[in-house]
């Protein structure tokens, strides 16, 4: 399933998890997968998304600057599998040799992905084994949404709630 970097948060022990959520999926519904990163990849993809200048390349600008200077292109990224906890994932490469599919660890991928705009995509099986239930997440409502009839003590209740669970939750949850 194609899905989009929700957030990047840090949990009890201070170590960054991003969480990555089904496109289709309403903000509070379905599901979320959390994946522990280092706070290297964490502040690179945080940087992409936000679209935020840097004064020097980061690795994940070097890796598009390669990848372009090659004459190949990100088609898209995968987290492909988890195994003993560990989450696995796949680069694949449009390049004039054809597709090619590169191994990666999800954090740089998923930071490749952001700076070039290629589709993030997870195995179902990743999903179901490792994915949590997206009741705790929820977007603050634009402040010029006539539509949105969400309040703020709402949201703020979420947001708390939502910090309860980083705090509470452990990588070991979700062997």
């Amino acid at each position: 399933m194609e899905v989009r970097v929700a957030g990047v948060a840090l949990d009890a022990a201070g170590q960054h998890v991003i969480l990555l959520k089904p496109v289709d999926d309403l903000e509070g519904s379905g599901s979320v997968l959390p994946i522990w990163i280092g706070q290297q990849e964490a502040t690179s993809i945080l940087i992409a998304i936000e679209g935020a200048a840097v004064p020097r390349p980061l690795a994940h600008d070097l890796m598009r600057g390669m990848i372009e200077a090659v004459g190949a292109a990100v088609r898209r990224v995968e987290v492909t599998r988890l195994e003993d906890g560990t989450f696995y994932a796949e680069i694949t490469l449009a390049t004039p040799a054809g597709d090619r599919a590169v191994d990666a660890r999800p954090s740089d991928a998923i930071a490749l992905a952001s700076r070039m705009g290629a589709p993030i995509w997870v195995a179902d099986a990743v999903m179901a084994e490792a994915g949590v239930a997206d009741t705790l997440i929820e977007e603050a409502p634009d402040e010029g949404d006539a539509q949105s009839d969400v309040a703020p003590e709402d949201v703020a209740e979420s947001l708390d709630e939502f910090k309860r669970f980083i705090d509470d939750v452990d990588p070991e949850d979700f062997r």
